[in-house]
């Protein structure tokens, strides 16, 4: 990377379900953190500029970027360059399964290799200490090069020698048809574990194997099945499998306005956000990923019931507090850096729906929840037929005054409904069901008579307002009105309007009303809820439509946050769970609504 980085979205993903590396067209490591994702980074170039460490294998000579893009069925990624000199092939991922073997927690394997003629290329070896970008101890072990820092070590074990004089970068030559592979193991307050570079290999084509058996599992009847079965695959990647949690994003602070301080730590776990891949994995039939992460709530949320953090740390622990990191330049200027999140504090009132929904989807999908789960459930639908008509935060985390967000109030719907259809099969009092019906009836009369803007005819973003929110394209597949209703039909269409940010994007709200600095991109969830939303109510033909403009956008497959509707370039932290869940949800209402494998 000499320069300006490289394009978020021009990022792949390596992971292993523990941690996660981003690796940029040319072949560099810039954003990895060790031992866990929420853990500082080893390299982290992609933030804090070359003194924050990164690792590269790729050509030394200018090259042209021939082809690029992961195996089917698998999180291994193939990069094709061809240079004056020849081509070049690369072929590496994370050894994710390391039961019953003598292996280092984290293992990532690169093998490039020279196609037809000699060619050069180039290395660079300078991870660094986490935040404080402090160079790592350095021996030599043989052929590999092992950096020590505090419980942190690291060992870069290539199959041919790469320097005799410490240096941190230089450059090979590999003759026609020859390889180097470069097996880098990793480990925190264990012992190190050296795998022989051709040993990782094996690892990694054997793991290979289990992933394509893992997405063999996908429905192939699916319309855009090879997207579903992509979005899958990352959504099982950012999964802690230690814990069952699964994190929001592998990244800190990469920006919603370039240049500008809309940048945010998203390392950890949203129970919202957890929750729709829940319905998501259920709806592809993949019933032990929606399980794990059920285990992992019960035993998060254990010390807040009836609350509900709005995130939480992998261990299920309140997040840190949300804190700058000084002397870190931003990714393309964009400060501050942070770690933790001032959301931790907020009260979101959707985020019990999305929990009580998913619980009702694995019920009736998969296997009845057990007697812990429905208690957890029903605390939490008790909660919020309590505080159903008190201001939040809302689903966006305004970080201004509460208000009465039309969205929180429909979720809340959604809490007691789906706690209803629960009661049915699982023990309640009549009391309490009783308590559960009136609060449903009333916050449907609250959002028929405060939510709905007859001048725009359209479901608005707050009580009594006239702003829209794309948020309220939930509002078909809830079931708080018929998918035939002119009011909710109209809502759509005004969402899909007035909130248009060209071609298939749509912004979450009236972009510049949330009363922080810049114009934020436009919000990828929202375009795969409107598919959603436009399947449901009988209009599949523009919702195909709709859908292959968005897959258009990542060449790679994977989703950010955000997308700048001018340039295209992806925006906020990257991959994002919540976009790829979305784009799942979106694929199954796509089949429901009778479209065909494409």
């Amino acid at each position: 990377m000499n320069g300006t980085p490289p394009r978020i979205g021009d990022y792949a993903l390596l992971g292993d379900t523990r941690s996660a590396a981003l690796v940029s067209p040319d072949g560099d490591i810039d954003w990895w953190c060790l031992p866990r994702f929420d853990s500082s980074p080893v390299c982290g170039r992609l933030l804090g500029g070359p003194a924050a460490g990164h690792l590269s294998l790729g050509p030394a000579e200018p090259a042209t970027l021939v082809d690029r893009g992961y195996l089917p069925g698998t999180p291994l990624l193939r990069t094709r360059w061809q240079s004056a000199g020849g081509r070049l092939t690369s072929t590496e991922g994370m050894v994710s399964e390391l039961r019953g073997r003598l292996l280092p927690s984290t293992l990532l394997v690169r093998r490039i290799q020279a196609d037809d003629h000699a060619v050069q290329v180039r290395w660079a070896l300078t991870p660094r200490h986490g935040w404080t970008r402090d160079r790592l101890l350095r021996r030599e072990h043989g052929q590999a090069i092992v950096f020590t820092g505090g419980p942190l070590a690291l060992s870069v074990h290539p199959s041919r020698v790469l320097s005799t004089d410490r240096a941190e970068d230089g450059v090979v030559t590999l003759a026609p048809g020859q390889h180097l592979t470069v097996a880098i193991s990793a480990v925190s307050g264990e012992p190190l574990v050296h795998v022989p570079p051709d040993r990782a290999w094996q690892l990694l084509l054997e793991d290979a194997a289990r992933w394509r058996q893992w997405t063999s599992r996908i429905p192939s009847d699916l319309p855009f099945a090879a997207a579903a079965g992509r979005s899958a695959l990352v959504l099982r990647l950012l999964t802690h499998s230690p814990t069952g949690a699964p994190v929001a994003a592998v990244t800190t602070s990469l920006p919603e306005v370039v240049g500008g301080e809309r940048n945010w730590d998203y390392r950890y776990t949203w129970p919202r956000d957890a929750s729709i891949g829940v319905a998501a994995f259920v709806g592809l039939g993949m019933t032990q990923e929606a399980r794990m992460f059920l285990r992992w709530l019960l035993h998060a949320s254990r010390l807040d019931r009836p609350r509900l953090p709005v995130l939480l740390t992998l261990d299920g622990r309140h997040a840190p507090p949300e804190r700058r990191v000084e002397g870190w330049p931003g990714y393309r200027g964009s400060t501050p850096v942070r770690t933790g999140n001032g959301a931790r504090r907020q009260h979101q009132l959707d985020g019990y729906g999305w929990v009580v929904d998913a619980a009702h989807v694995f019920d009736s999908g998969c296997a009845p929840i057990d007697g812990e789960t429905w208690r957890a459930v029903a605390g939490f639908a008790d909660f919020a037929a309590e505080r159903w008509d008190q201001p939040d935060a809302g689903i966006w985390e305004e970080r201004g005054e509460a208000r009465h967000h039309t969205h929180s109030t429909l979720m809340a719907w959604l809490t007691v409904d789906r706690a209803l259809r629960l009661a049915r099969a699982h023990r309640a009092s009549p009391r309490r069901v009783r308590r559960w019906e009136s609060a449903r009836d009333a916050i449907g009369l609250a959002v028929r008579d405060r939510a709905f803007d007859q001048a725009s005819s359209s479901y608005t973003r707050t009580w009594g307002g006239h702003d829209l929110d794309a948020a309220v394209l939930m509002l078909p597949l809830i079931g708080i009105e018929p998918t035939d209703s002119p009011r909710l039909r109209s809502t759509i269409d005004a969402v899909q309007e007035r909130l248009s940010a060209g071609g298939p994007l749509l912004y979450r709200y009236t972009p510049e009303t949330d009363g922080l600095p810049g114009r934020e991109g436009a919000f990828l969830p929202c375009s795969f809820w409107l598919v959603q939303a436009l399947a449901v109510t009988g209009r599949a033909d523009q919702a195909v439509d709709l859908m292959h403009q968005l897959l258009d956008l990542s060449p790679l497959g994977l989703f950010s946050e955000e997308v700048d509707p001018t340039t295209g370039d992806m925006l906020g932290n990257y991959p994002q769970a919540l976009t790829h869940a979305a784009l799942l949800q979106a694929v199954l209402a796509l089949r429901d609504a009778g479209v065909s494998s494409s």
